[in-house]
């Protein structure tokens, strides 16, 4: 068990000096076993934070996200934290003014996040598995940028179903709707 857990602390360290000591503009943390964002990272890219534009957290055991990390990363433009068990983000995902993409698919959602409706740049959100069943379409009809909302394998209600086509200009991806059993 040690062993394994240092060879995965091992793995990030290796991953975090790679994007340093080349100045990439992206971190790649999936699959590390993560429960959280660990400290010494934020010590480690101080002097390249504000160059990171794409991070993946993807399938690691988070269960929130830190207002530090979102404030840390200030100019993400891609963040995938598929593969999580997050419910809620931070109200500081609202200051992430670059942020086109996020995936937030295979997580614990059980209403969608309402913070991403005030993010100025999204384009893409990927909600894909997760628990929802009501989506605020006033609030997502008014995001000027969003191209594409992905609420497959979500309970989505069919009262919502029925709302939101008319009224949103972006792609809406929905499991089809199961057929009513017949008595």
């Amino acid at each position: 068990m040690q062993k394994r857990m240092g060879e995965a602390v091992a793995r990030v360290a290796r991953k975090v000096n790679d994007t340093v000591e080349n100045k990439k503009d992206s971190l790649d943390l999936a699959n590390c076993k993560l429960m959280t964002f660990p400290v010494g990272i934020y010590k480690a890219m101080r002097s390249v934070s504000e160059g990171i534009h794409r991070i993946s957290l993807a399938n690691n055991e988070f269960k929130s996200i830190s207002s530090r990390f979102v404030t840390t990363f200030s100019q993400l433009t891609e963040l995938n934290l598929a593969g999580n068990y997050l419910h809620r983000l931070p109200e500081e995902i609202t200051s992430l003014l670059h942020l086109r993409a996020i995936d937030l698919s295979r997580n614990r959602f059980r209403r969608f996040p309402e913070p991403l409706a005030t993010v100025p740049a999204l384009e893409t959100i990927d909600l894909e598995e997760n628990e929802i069943a009501e989506v605020p379409v006033d609030k997502l009809a008014s995001m000027a940028l969003l191209r594409s909302l992905n609420l497959r394998a979500n309970p989505v209600s069919p009262e919502v179903r029925l709302l939101v086509r008319p009224l949103i200009p972006f792609d809406l991806l929905l499991s089809p709707e199961e057929p009513i059993p017949k008595a």
